[in-house]
């Protein structure tokens, strides 16, 4: 960690931490240790005070530090904890070689969460020697068992063609991006991939660069959307309620979340290479 690049077009705040998230996800700060105090960061990045608070309450927000009263700011200890998919998933595009693989169904917040990454390839700050980007999501060509009617728990062929209009939005949208980096030279192999498999996800799955996976359920909500102009109760899959749960790798260890990376990794590839089918426009 070093004074700030004057050439950077973000805030100070921004870049003051990113460099300590950074430092935080590839263990130079390890789970426990404390940072170094507000005076000293100032010193350091040569900042103001009040810019390396701002910067110290992002990391909060994201679940990456905390705060102990009269103590310091410490590296949160737990692995496994709600935490922001954005910050991680930005980071792993300054890595050379960039995969992600998705399972979960729609794809509307890796939609989201890639806009910053790659406006920095467009940009010209980050320049990643690869990415790999795979989709599975489930197939509306086939009757679910949820999201389902709340009167009589039947599927809805005109929920699943509204939900395929919400999935083809995100989805296609991330493969053209991907794709399209390649096409314009700024990522010398960029390929994404997008197929459907024949089951409703009750979970998402993020795998990011085969060291670190974000997992949460879907909860089920009743809620009411306009399907061939009637108001319909339908039990649904609420993406946005789901709380994500992150799992890193420990390098030369078989730690718990390196075992869970190793079997959802497993689990993905399985579907991808069995059931699934290649979307083709």
């Amino acid at each position: 960690m070093s004074e700030l690049d004057p050439d950077d077009p973000r805030p100070p705040y921004q870049q003051v931490s990113n460099a300590l998230r950074a430092a935080i996800l590839t263990k130079t700060l390890k789970p426990g240790d404390k940072l170094a105090s507000q005076g000293e960061l100032a010193k350091r990045y040569g900042v103001a005070r009040a810019t390396v608070q701002q910067a110290l309450r992002i990391l909060r927000d994201e679940g990456l530090v905390v705060s102990r009263q009269g103590s310091g700011v410490f590296v949160r200890e737990r692995t496994e904890r709600p935490v922001g998919l954005r910050p991680h998933l930005e980071h792993a595009f300054s890595q050379p070689q960039v995969s992600i693989d998705f399972a979960g169904f729609s794809g509307e917040t890796l939609h989201g969460a890639l806009t910053e990454p790659l406006d920095r390839i467009r940009s010209g700050r980050a320049r990643p020697e690869s990415v790999r980007v795979r989709l599975l999501v489930p197939d509306t060509e086939v009757p679910w068992t949820l999201p389902a009617r709340v009167d009589d728990m039947q599927d809805s062929p005109a929920f699943r063609k509204r939900a395929a209009g919400i999935m083809q939005r995100h989805t296609l949208a991330i493969v053209d991006s991907i794709n399209e980096m390649g096409r314009l030279g700024l990522v010398a192999d960029s390929k994404a991939e997008l197929r459907v498999y024949p089951a409703v996800p009750l979970f998402k799955l993020y795998l990011i660069n085969k060291s670190e996976a974000f997992f949460g359920y879907y909860p089920v909500r009743e809620h009411s959307v306009v399907l061939d102009g009637d108001e319909t109760p339908i039990w649904d899959l609420m993406g946005k309620d789901a709380t994500l749960f992150h799992h890193a790798a420990e390098p030369d260890e078989e730690s718990l979340s390196s075992l869970f990376i190793e079997q959802s990794q497993m689990w993905f590839d399985s579907i991808w290479s069995t059931v699934a089918r290649e979307v083709r426009r």
